[in-house]
C-alpha cells in the first residue's frame, strides 16, 4: 500500500553560518524546455564567493556569462551575494530559472538525507507501550495519518477538507490508502524533515527546517479537529509502514508554483542494503502543478488526422483530431484520439527517445537471484549428491533496478502479474528430465521465494532455470521479448564414502591360500563411491585366525592376501561369519559369509599304524588313509589319488584310490597271491600321492601267509566203477535228447589238499543247466543231471562255479547232441508256394529223412530214388524231375505242374519207404490274356441309347487268362477306344485295374450322330495290347433336345423404310426333326441390327423384339409367331437373329437373316430398273427422319430421252441424274448420278448382260474377301489393344508390389506368385491365431438388425495400456447393449425383466454431441494455441470399430485422463483410487479387445496384390498367345491363298468393266457411299408406326 498526505506544521530551522570546506551541489537548467533533462554536479571549492560560484555555473553548463538568469533553491529562494554561504551547503539541489517565479518545464529529482533522530533510541519504546496496550493498532495508524492533515489545515480560512480513499483498482497500481487534504502544504526541505525518522514536528531544531513555523499545540479537546495526536515524530512514517509497504508524499506550499513528491519503500530500502548503498537517501521529485482540466503527457506515433471541414488541393480547414498510437506500444497498446490542437509541435525529439527508453527501461530485464539462508549453487559447481540447495531469494528488475511484480503499463489493463518459474532439469542420455517444477508468485509483503531443496540426489548433469513467466498464460517472451531467465550448470557426484559391501569374491576359499576381498564403496544415497583416506581393516571371524598383507585405495578398493587358519572339521568344509571392520566410516562393519574348505594336501596318515602288517596269500590288505592339509583337517581336491606299489615279488598288484571328493577312503585293490608259496614271504608297501610331491611317502611292511583257501576245482563222470576226469572246456558227445548222471566234483586248496564239503562251502557252489540244486547231493560231492538238447544245431554249455570272498573258480564243458534212429520224412518247398495255370512251380521241393527230434539223418543212397513216389490232384508227371543231393544228403524235386482247371489250394504226397509227408501250393489264374465285361446284356445286337442320355450299366472290365479265369493283376491300365464323332461324358480318361483285376469305367453319357456306333475297351499288360469286347450302341434322337431354330417368312418381301416386316414363323426342332411342343414363349427372341462387315455376332445394343401372343386361326402347334414389327428408317443392310433360352447360359439360334432393306421399284416402259431410296443428309445432319415437302427432277446426261422407244447410242454409257429441288432448304443439294449402259443390239446386250453378271458374281465374291480381311485386320487391332491394357495392368500391379518391397522376377513369374501367396497366407494365419487381448464378456445375441451389441464388443483399442484406462472408465457401460431404436431396447428390456442395461441410439439429441472431428484444445484454427504438457491425445482417436462405425461414433467420453491411468473429471475433481486405473487382472475380462495387427492388414493388401498379379499375368499371357495365333493365322497359306485370289478377282472385274466400258466399280460404288441420300414416302406414316417410333426414340 501507499499513503499520501499534505506536509506536517512548520517550525524553526537551525541556520549553519558557515561555507567553509568543499561543497557539492546540483545544478537543474530548467530555464527553456528544451533544456537538458539531467542534472550537472558541481564542486565548490572552499571560500568560493557567489560571484565566483556564478562564473562556474555558467562554465560548467555552457552560458554565456552576460545571459540573465537566477539560481534559486527548490523552495524557489534566489541566491545572492547575502545568502549564499548559509544556504549554498553540501548535497544541496538548486534550478536555474529565468525568474524566481517561473514554471518547472520538466520535473527534477532532490536529493535529500533523512537519517534517524536520537530520539529514535531515547523515546523509541513509549509508542509500542502505547499502541499496544491491548488495543487494536490500526486506528491508531490511521489516526496518525490524520494528525498530519489536521495539522495542516489547521490555519485554513475556509473549509478544512480531509478525504480518506481506500484505492483497490489494479489498472491504477497497487492497493493503497490516500489521505488527501487542503492544508499549507511543505517545501522539499520540509518534506525531507518529515521523512527523518524519530523526528517529531515539535522537535525539529538546528538543522532541521521546520514544517510548521510559529505553529502553537491547541489545548487538546476530545474528538475535537483540534486535536494533535504527533508526539514521536514516528507516527506518520509507522503509521504508514503498518498499513503497507511504501509511503508516498505528494505536497505543494501555498505560496509555491512547485510541486514536491516523495516515495519511501521497503522494497527500495532492502535493495539498498544489498547494493551497500546508503539506505537513508534518496530524491524528492519536484514538477510543475498539472490541473485537472489538462490532459495527461502523452508520448506515441501519429496514427492518422481527422480534419474538419471542405479543402481546396493542399488547403485544409482549420481543427480537427489526431490518433495516437501510445508509445512504447510494448507497454501501451493502445490508440488514443485528441485534438490537434493539444500536439506539442516544441518538443525535442531527444526527449521523446529519452522518455521511449526510460519507459522501455521499466520492462523486466534481469533476475536478482540472493540464498538468504546460505547453500549457494555456484555456475559449474559439482557438489555431493544430497547436499542441499539454499533457498532462493529472487527479484525481477527492470533495466533502471527497480524491482517489480508486474508488467508496466496498460495494454494490459495493469493485471499481467510476472510470476517466477524454477525448474530443475536432468540431463541424460534419455533425454532430459524435470526433476523439480515450482512456480512462486509475489507475496506483497515478501518477494519471490523458493524453499530449500534437498532432494537432489541423483548423479549427473544438472541445470536450475529461472524463468519469468506470465501469470495467466504461463508464456515466457511479453512484447516479442523474452523474459529474464538465468540458468545455473551443475553436476552432481557421489559423496564421501559412507558405508561399504563387498565386490565379487573368487572363490573356493582354502585354509591356508590367501584371497582377495574386493570392496565397494557407497555413499549416504547409495551411489557408488572411492576410498581416498587411509584406513586400516580388522579382520575377526570365530575360531580363525587371520592376517592381510595390504588394502589397496582408488576405484578398486581390495583387501589383499587375506590368510585363514583353524580347524574346519569336514573336507566339505564349514561355514563361517567373517566380519570386515573400516574404522570412520558410519557404518563400518559387514558381515562376510564365507565357507571355507580344507587347505591343500600337506602329509598322509596311513592306519593301521604298526609298522609289520600280517596276511594270508590270496587276499587283499585294506589300508585306511586320509590327506590332510597344515591344520591337520581332511583335505581333497581333483586328481588326489593315493597309490599303494607292493615290491618283493612278481605281479603283484598295485592299489589305487580316489580320495577328490571325501579326502579319505579305503585304500584296497585285488588280492595279494604269490604263486607256488610254500611258507611265509615278506614284501613291502610302498603308499604315496603321485601328483602331490610335497606329500611326503609312508611305507609298510607285510609278512604273506600261505592260503588255506579252496585252489582247484575238478569234475569226474562216472561209469560203472570208473570216473572219467573232464577237464576244462572239454567237449563231451551224447546222443540227442538223453539225460547224462553220475557227475561228480571235487576242491583242493593250494597244497594240493582234498578239502572238505561244508554246507558253507555247499552254499558257494553253483551250476548254469538247472536252478535247484540238491544240498544233500553237492554235500556228497554229487552235480545235478545234464539234460542233452534234441537238436544236433542246439550245443549246452555246462558251467560248475565255486565262489568266496578269496577265490572264484570254475570248471566247464560242452555237450554236443548226436542224431537218434530215423523216424520221418521231411518234405520242404523252396521258392514259393503259388503255381500259375500253365506253368511250372518256379522253385524245388527239397526231402530229407529226420529222427523224432528232427534231426536229419544221412540215409540216402545212389539207388534209394526208384523208391520214391510223388502223388496229387490234377498233377502233370510230365515233367517231373528228381535229383539226389550228396553233399547234403537230400532229395531235390522240381517240374511241378498241373492240368488247367479251377484255382485254388492243390496238396501233394511224398512217399519212400515206409516215410511220407504232404505239402500245399496255391494254383492260380494264368498271365492276363482277355478282357471280358462284368454285368454287361449280350454283346449281339446293338445297345439302343437315346443321344445325351446315360448307358443303362456301368461298364465294368475284368482281366482273364486264356481259360476265362479271374486274373488279380493290379495296375493295368485300361483304355475306351471309339471314334470322334462319339463322345462320352465324363470324358473319356485312362483306368487302371484293382487288385482283383477289375476296373470299373463308370456309367456314361453318350452323345453322338444317329445311327450305329461301336466302342472297344482294351488294356495294355507288359507291353502289349490285350483286345477287349466290341461295344455296339444304336444312337436314338432326343426327342425332348432342341438342336436348331426353323424360321418361315415371305422371303420375296419388300422391305421398306419405316415400314413393317412380314410374319416371321419360328418353331425349335429336336434332334428328331419334330417340333418341340409346349415351350415358354418367353424364351423365344428376336433381335435386329445393323449389318457391320466387321461383326458376325449381335451387338450389345441389338434391338430385341419378343413373340406375339397365338391367334386363333394359327393351325400349326408349337410355332412362334412374330407379327408387325417395325423396320428401322434408316437405309442398311440387317441382321435378324431368332433365339432360344435353353437354361440361364445357353441360347440356341436360328442363321442369321440379311434383309437389305428400303428398296422402292422404279418402272421404265422400255426395262426395269431398282433405284435406292434416297437419304437427304447435311455435312454434319442427318434428315432422315425430317419430313421435307419438295420433289425430284431426274434426267439423263446425254442425248438420250427417258421416254419409251427412246433413240439412243448403242454401247454407250449413261447417267441418270436424280436434282432434289426442296424450297424448304437455304442451300441446294448436290444431285446424285446413277451411270448405266444403253444398247440397241439384243444380242450385244446379252453378252453385256452375262459380262454383267459376272461383274456381280465378283463383285459379290469381293466383297466376301474384303470383309474377312477387314474382319481379321479388327480382331488382330483388338487383340492388340488388349495387349497393350494387359502390359499396362501388370506394370501398375507390379510397381504397387515393388512400393510393398516385392520384386517379382522376370522367368518363372506364377510358381514364384504361388509361393509368395503361400507363405503370406501362412503368416497371415499364424499372425491371426497368435493370441490377442480379447473381451471375456459374452455379447448379447443380435436378435435383428435393431442390435449393434455390447459396448465392450463394438470397438478394439491396439494400446495395452490405453485399453485397460478406457475399459476401467467404462467399467460400468461395458456390459450395455446399444441398439438403433428404442423400440429393440425396450423388447431386450423386456426379455430381461429389466436385468439388462441398454441404450437406444435413436433417444440420443445428436445435435447437442460434441464434433467427433474437434480438434484438441491446444489447436485453434489449425495452429498451436498452447503448448501442453505431456501429448494429449482424444480416447476416441484410440478406438477402432470393426463395424457400425457411424453409429458407434454418437456416444464418446469427455474425461481427461494421463497414461498412468489418472482421470481428471469434467467438474475438476481427481486423485484417490476411485479416480485411478486397477491393473488389467482386475477388471475380470471386461476389456477392449485388440484389433488385428496391423502387419496382418499389410499381408491381407499384398495377398490381395499378388492374387490380382497373377490374374494379370495369366491374362497376359493368353492375350499373347491370342496375338500370337492370330498373325499365324494370317500367314497361312490359305489366308495367303485368298489374298491373291481377291487381287485377281479385282483384276478380273477391272477387266469386265473396261469391257462394259463402264466407270469401274470401286469408283461408282464411292460415289454411292458418299453421296447424299435422301429418304421421302408418298404416304404418311401411320399413328401406329409413329407410337412405335417414338417409343424406340425413349428408350
Amino acid at each position: 500500500m501507499a499513503a499520501a498526505g499534505a506536509s506536517g506544521p512548520s517550525v524553526g530551522t537551525e541556520e549553519d553560518g558557515g561555507g567553509g570546506g568543499p561543497r557539492m551541489v546540483y545544478l537543474f537548467d530548467r530555464r527553456e524546455k528544451e533544456s537538458e533533462l539531467g542534472e550537472r554536479a558541481l564542486q565548490v571549492a572552499e571560500h568560493t564567493d557567489y560571484a565566483a560560484f556564478r562564473a562556474s555555473v555558467c562554465q560548467t553548463l555552457g552560458i554565456s556569462p552576460e545571459e540573465k538568469f537566477v539560481i534559486t533553491t527548490t523552495s524557489r529562494k534566489e541566491i545572492t551575494c547575502d545568502n549564499f554561504d548559509e544556504t549554498v551547503k553540501d548535497g544541496v539541489t538548486l534550478y536555474l530559472l529565468q525568474s524566481v517565479n517561473q514554471l518547472l518545464l520538466t520535473a527534477t529529482k532532490e536529493r535529500i538525507d533523512f537519517l534517524p533522530h536520537y530520539d529514535t533510541l531515547v523515546k523509541s519504546g513509549m509508542y509500542e507501550y502505547y499502541a499496544s496496550e491491548g488495543q487494536n493498532p490500526l486506528p491508531f495508524a490511521l489516526a496518525e495519518l490524520i494528525d498530519n492533515s489536521l495539522s495542516a489545515t489547521s490555519r485554513n480560512v475556509g473549509i478544512r477538507r480531509i478525504q480518506i480513499k481506500l484505492l483497490f483498482d489494479e489498472t491504477q497500481g497497487k492497493p493503497a490508502v490516500a489521505v488527501i487534504d487542503n492544508g499549507r502544504g511543505m517545501t522539499s526541505k520540509q518534506l525531507n524533515n518529515w521523512a527523518v525518522y524519530r523526528l517529531s514536528k515539535f522537535t525539529r531544531q538546528g538543522d532541521f527546517e521546520s514544517d510548521h513555523s510559529g505553529y502553537v499545540r491547541p489545548v487538546p479537546v476530545p474528538r475535537s479537529l483540534n486535536s494533535d495526536i504527533s508526539y514521536f515524530g514516528v507516527g506518520g512514517k509507522q503509521a504508514v509502514f503498518f498499513v503497507g509497504q511504501s509511503a508516498r508524499m505528494i505536497s505543494k506550499p501555498a505560496e509555491s508554483q512547485d510541486v514536491h513528491e516523495l516515495v519511501l519503500s521497503k522494497e527500495d530500502f532492502e535493495k539498498k542494503e544489498k547494493n551497500k548503498e546508503a539506505i537513508y537517501s534518496g530524491y524528492i521529485r519536484n514538477r510543475k502543478v498539472k490541473t485537472i482540466k489538462t490532459l495527461p503527457l502523452f508520448y506515441g506515433s501519429i496514427v492518422r488526422f481527422f480534419l474538419y471541414g471542405d479543402h481546396d488541393g493542399e488547403v485544409y480547414a482549420t481543427g480537427g483530431e489526431v490518433q495516437i498510437a501510445m508509445e512504447p506500444q510494448a507497454l501501451y497498446d493502445e490508440v488514443k484520439t485528441v485534438p490537434i490542437a493539444k500536439l506539442d509541435r516544441t518538443v525535442a525529439e531527444k526527449t521523446v527517445r529519452k522518455y521511449v527508453e526510460d519507459e522501455m527501461a521499466r520492462l523486466p530485464d534481469r533476475l536478482s537471484v540472493t540464498w538468504p539462508e546460505g547453500d549457494e549453487l555456484l555456475p559449474n559447481e559439482i557438489r555431493p549428491a544430497g547436499t542441499p540447495i539454499g533457498a532462493l531469494r529472487i527479484e525481477i528488475l527492470n533495466k533502471k533496478g527497480e524491482a517489480m511484480q508486474k508488467l508496466p503499463g496498460t495494454s494490459h489493463g495493469g493485471s499481467k502479474k510476472l510470476l517466477v518459474e524454477l525448474k530443475v532439469i536432468l540431463h541424460s542420455s534419455s533425454g532430459n528430465k524435470e526433476i523439480i517444477s515450482h512456480i512462486s508468485q509475489h507475496g506483497g509483503k515478501w518477494p519471490y521465494w523458493f524453499k530449500k531443496m534437498e532432494n537432489i540426489q541423483k548423479l549427473g548433469n544438472y541445470t536450475l532455470k529461472l524463468q519469468v513467466v506470465l501469470n495467466e498464460s504461463n508464456a515466457d517472451t511479453y512484447a516479442g521479448r523474452p523474459l529474464p531467465s538465468k540458468a545455473i550448470k551443475f553436476s552432481v557426484k557421489e559423496g564421501k564414502p559412507e558405508k561399504f559391501s563387498f565386490g565379487l569374491l573368487d572363490p573356493p576359499f582354502r585354509v591356508g591360500v590367501p584371497f582377495n576381498i574386493p570392496l565397494e564403496f557407497q555413499d549416504e544415497f547409495g551411489h557408488t563411491s572411492q576410498l581416498i583416506t587411509d584406513i586400516q581393516p580388522v579382520l575377526e571371524a570365530s575360531g580363525l585366525s587371520l592376517h592381510y598383507e595390504e588394502i589397496t585405495k582408488g576405484p578398486n578398493c581390495i583387501i589383499r592376501g587375506v590368510t585363514v587358519k583353524g580347524p574346519v572339521n569336514s573336507c566339505q568344509g564349514k561355514n563361517f561369519n567373517l566380519k570386515v571392520i573400516l574404522p570412520g566410516l558410519k557404518e563400518d562393519s559387514q558381515i562376510l559369509k564365507i565357507r571355507l574348505l580344507p587347505g591343500p594336501p600337506r602329509h598322509l596318515k596311513v592306519k593301521p599304524d604298526s609298522e609289520i602288517l600280517v596276511i594270508e596269500n590270496g587276499t587283499a590288505f585294506p589300508f585306511q588313509v586320509e590327506v590332510l592339509d597344515e591344520s591337520d583337517n581332511i583335505t581333497a581336491q581333483p586328481k588326489l589319488i593315493v597309490h599303494c606299489k607292493f615290491s618283493g615279488a612278481p605281479n603283484l598288484p598295485v592299489y589305487t584310490v580316489d580320495c577328490s571328493s571325501s579326502g579319505t577312503s579305503i585304500l584296497t585293490g585285488s588280492t595279494i597271491h604269490v604263486q607256488n608259496i610254500k611258507k611265509d614271504q615278506t614284501l613291502k608297501a610302498r603308499i604315496e600321492i603321485p601328483s602331490c610331491k610335497d606329500v611326503s611317502p609312508v611305507e609298510k611292511t607285510i609278512k604273506l601267509l600261505p592260503s588255506s583257501h579252496v585252489a582247484r576245482l575238478q569234475i569226474f563222470s562216472v561209469e560203472g566203477q570208473k570216473a572219467i576226469q573232464i577237464k576244462h572246456q572239454d567237449e563231451v558227445n551224447w546222443i540227442a535228447g538223453d539225460v547224462m548222471r553220475n557227475l561228480i566234483f571235487q576242491m583242493y586248496d593250494e597244497g594240493e589238499r582234498e578239502i572238505n564239503i561244508t554246507s558253507a562251502l555247499a552254499e558257494k557252489i553253483k551250476v548254469n543247466w538247472t536252478p535247484e540244486i540238491n544240498k544233500e547231493h553237492l554235500l556228497q560231492g554229487l552235480l545235478p543231471d545234464v539234460q542233452v538238447p534234441t537238436s544236433v544245431k542246439d550245443m549246452r554249455y555246462c558251467q560248475v562255479s565255486f565262489q568266496d570272498d578269496h577265490v572264484s573258480l570254475e570248471s566247464a564243458f560242452t555237450v554236443r547232441p548226436l542224431p537218434d534212429e530215423a523216424k520221418h520224412l521231411k518234405c520242404e518247398l523252396k521258392g514259393g508256394k503259388t503255381v500259375q495255370m500253365g506253368q511250372e512251380l518256379q522253385g524245388e521241393v527239397v526231402l530229407i529223412v529226420t529222427d523224432q527230434y528232427g534231426n536229419q539223418i544221412p540215409a540216402f543212397s545212389p539207388g534209394c530214388l526208384s523208391a520214391l513216389s510223388i502223388a496229387g490232384v490234377g498233377l502233370d508227371n510230365s515233367n517231373l524231375k528228381t535229383t539226389l543231393q550228396e553233399n547234403t544228403q537230400s532229395i531235390s524235386v522240381r517240374g511241378i505242374k498241373f492240368i488247367p482247371g479251377p484255382p485254388g489250394n492243390k496238396d501233394l504226397c511224398f512217399t519212400w519207404r515206409e516215410f511220407s509227408d504232404f505239402i500245399r501250393v496255391q494254383l492260380i489264374s494264368g498271365p492276363p490274356a482277355k478282357l471280358l465285361l462284368i454285368d454287361w446284356p449280350e454283346l449281339k445286337e446293338p445297345i439302343p441309347v437315346i443321344n445325351g442320355r446315360e448307358l443303362q450299366n456301368p461298364l465294368t472290365v475284368q482281366l482273364c487268362d486264356q481259360w476265362d479265369n479271374p486274373a488279380p493283376v493290379p495296375h493295368v491300365k485300361i483304355n475306351l477306344i471309339k471314334a470322334n464323332n462319339l463322345k462320352l461324358m465324363p470324358s473319356n480318361q485312362q483306368h487302371k485295374t484293382d487288385e482283383k483285376g477289375r476296373a470299373n469305367l463308370g456309367v456314361f453319357i453318350v452323345v453322338a450322330p444317329r445311327g450305329e456306333h461301336i466302342m472297344q475297351v482294351k488294356a495294355v499288360y507288359n507291353k502289349s495290347t490285350i483286345e477287349g469286347p466290341i461295344i455296339k450302341l444304336m444312337i436314338l434322337p432326343d426327342p425332348e433336345k432342341p438342336i436348331r431354330l426353323n424360321v418361315k417368312y415371305d422371303k420375296d418381301a419388300c422391305f421398306l423404310a419405316g415400314g413393317v416386316f412380314t410374319d416371321f414363323m419360328v418353331s425349335v426342332i429336336s434332334e428328331d426333326d419334330s417340333i418341340i411342343k409346349n415351350i415358354n414363349p418367353a424364351r423365344i427372341s428376336m433381335k435386329m441390327w445393323k449389318l457391320v462387315s466387321s461383326m458376325n455376332r449381335p451387338p450389345a445394343n441389338a434391338e430385341t423384339f419378343s413373340c406375339n401372343k397365338i391367334k386363333d386361326n394359327d393351325k400349326e402347334d408349337g410355332c412362334f409367331y412374330f407379327r408387325d414389327k417395325v423396320i428401322p428408317n434408316k437405309v442398311g443392310t440387317y441382321c435378324i437373329q431368332f433365339g432360344f433360352m435353353m437354361d440361364k447360359t445357353n441360347v440356341l439360334s436360328s442363321e442369321q437373316v440379311c434383309l437389305l432393306s428400303l428398296y422402292i421399284l422404279i418402272n421404265f416402259t422400255f426395262f426395269s430398273y431398282y433405284f435406292t431410296l434416297l437419304h437427304l443428309k447435311g455435312e454434319n445432319e442427318d434428315f432422315a427422319n425430317q419430313h421435307i415437302s419438295g420433289h425430284y427432277v431426274s434426267g439423263v446426261k446425254g442425248i438420250l430421252v427417258l421416254a419409251e422407244n427412246s433413240p439412243g447410242r448403242d454401247s454407250t454409257e449413261y447417267f441418270i441424274v436424280f436434282e432434289p429441288r426442296l424450297p424448304s432448304l437455304s442451300r441446294t443439294l448436290e444431285p446424285y448420278i446413277l451411270p448405266f449402259m444403253f444398247y440397241n443390239d439384243v444380242k450385244k446386250q446379252q453378252q453385256m448382260a452375262a459380262l454383267t453378271k459376272e461383274k456381280d458374281q465378283l463383285s459379290k465374291s469381293i466383297v466376301m474377301y474384303r470383309s474377312l480381311f477387314d474382319a481379321s485386320k479388327q480382331l488382330l487391332d483388338e487383340i492388340k489393344c488388349q495387349v497393350e491394357e494387359a502390359k499396362l495392368k501388370e506394370a501398375q500391379l507390379r510397381n504397387e508390389l515393388k512400393a510393398h518391397n516385392i520384386d517379382i522376377p522376370v522367368t518363372q513369374q506364377i510358381p514364384h506368385i504361388e509361393a509368395l501367396l503361400k507363405r503370406k497366407m501362412s503368416e497371415q494365419e499364424e499372425l491371426k491365431k497368435k493370441p490377442r487381448r480379447s473381451c471375456t464378456l459374452p455379447n448379447y445375441t443380435k436378435g435383428s438388425g435393431d442390435v449393434l451389441g455390447k459396448i465392450a464388443h463394438l470397438a478394439q483399442i491396439e494400446d495395452d495400456r490405453a485399453a485397460m484406462v478406457i475399459s476401467w472408465h467404462l467399467a460400468s457401460d461395458m456390459d450395455c447393449v446399444v441398439t438403433l431404436t428404442t423400440d429393440a431396447a425396450r423388447r431386450i428390456y423386456d426379455e430381461t425383466q429389466g436385468r439388462q442395461q441398454v441404450l437406444p441410439l435413436d433417444s440420443i439429441y445428436k445435435k447437442t454431441l460434441p464434433d467427433w472431428k474437434r480438434p484438441l484444445p491446444h489447436f485453434r484454427n489449425g495452429k498451436l494455441y498452447f503448448k501442453p504438457i505431456g501429448d494429449p491425445v482424444f480416447a476416441r482417436d484410440l478406438l477402432t470399430f470393426p463395424d457400425n462405425i457411424e453409429h458407434c461414433e454418437t456416444e464418446h467420453s469427455t474425461l481427461d485422463f494421463s497414461e498412468d491411468g489418472d482421470r481428471i473429471r469434467s467438474n475438476g475433481k481427481f486423485g484417490g483410487l476411485q479416480n485411478k486405473a486397477p491393473p488389467m487382472d482386475k477388471l475380470r475380462g471386461m476389456v477392449f479387445g485388440a484389433p488385428v495387427p496391423k502387419q496382418c492388414l499389410i499381408l491381407g493388401e499384398q495377398i490381395d496384390l499378388l492374387q490380382q498379379y497373377r490374374s494379370a499375368v495369366c491374362k497376359l499371357g493368353s492375350v499373347n498367345e491370342d496375338l500370337n495365333g492370330q498373325l499365324e493365322y494370317l500367314h497361312t497359306p490359305d489366308m495367303k491363298k485368298k489374298k491373291q485370289e481377291l487381287d485377281e478377282q479385282e483384276k478380273s472385274l477391272k477387266l469386265i468393266e473396261q469391257k462394259l466400258g463402264m466407270t469401274p466399280t470401286r469408283k461408282c460404288n464411292d460415289s454411292l457411299r458418299h453421296s447424299t441420300k435422301v429418304e421421302m414416302t408418298d404416304c404418311p406414316i401411320p399413328p401406329k408406326r409413329m407410337r412405335r417410333e417414338t417409343t424406340r426414340q425413349n428408350r
